[in-house]
């Protein structure tokens, strides 16, 4: 047991889903997971455990912005074993190609800024997912007819700012996809 997850030892699967709101959380372990089974509900960050086609996954939702979501990520990791984190939170489009409820597979991404509570800056070094669970995702999205794109994800924790979309101008012109707030979080922690 951790500060922030009263789960115990083996109550997560070794593939856990990661959405930051909590009634997410439980809407997904309701319709897609067989037999699922609440394992954490400390601080309302609501995990469960089930099975999906027959294979054990998790679900734990992780909070709004890099804080938040680096807390669960590092007890997911370091105190419960698991191994793949996929996160299925929503993110905000830069361009007319991310359709309204579509899927962004984000190859690389990027903070906003020093500022933004993304330290590495828009200058800084991109990162990225593993590059095998990458190549899977866009094949799998593919071979199921899910309309995706893939490609550069900008990270900020700044959710209401005074330039509002305008601040992206520069990441737009560099290719940017999308913009939201934990994706950062989660490559670095993964590397």
């Amino acid at each position: 047991m951790t500060p922030h997850n009263e789960a115990g030892k083996g109550d997560y699967a070794a593939t856990v889903l990661l959405p930051g709101d909590p009634q997410r959380a439980e809407w997904m372990a309701e319709i897609f997971l067989e037999a699922p089974r609440c394992v954490n509900r400390r601080r309302e960050a609501l995990g469960f455990t089930g099975l999906f086609r027959g294979k054990p996954v998790s679900i734990q939702s992780t909070g709004i912005g890099v804080s938040s979501f680096l807390i669960y990520a590092h007890e997911l990791l370091d105190f419960h074993g698991v191994r793949t984190l996929i996160r299925t939170g929503t993110c905000g489009a830069l361009t007319a190609a991310v359709k309204l409820r579509s899927l962004v597979i984000s190859q690389s991404v990027r903070g906003e800024s020093a500022e933004s509570g993304q330290v590495f800056g828009l200058y800084g070094a991109d990162a990225g997912p593993d590059t095998a669970l990458f190549s899977r995702a866009l094949a799998r999205a593919a071979e199921i007819g899910i309309e995706h794109q893939a490609g550069l994800t900008i990270c900020s924790d700044i959710f209401y700012h005074p330039q509002g979309r305008d601040r992206f101008a520069e990441a737009q012109a560099q290719g940017a996809l999308a913009v939201d707030m934990e994706t950062s979080a989660l490559y670095r922690i993964a590397a």
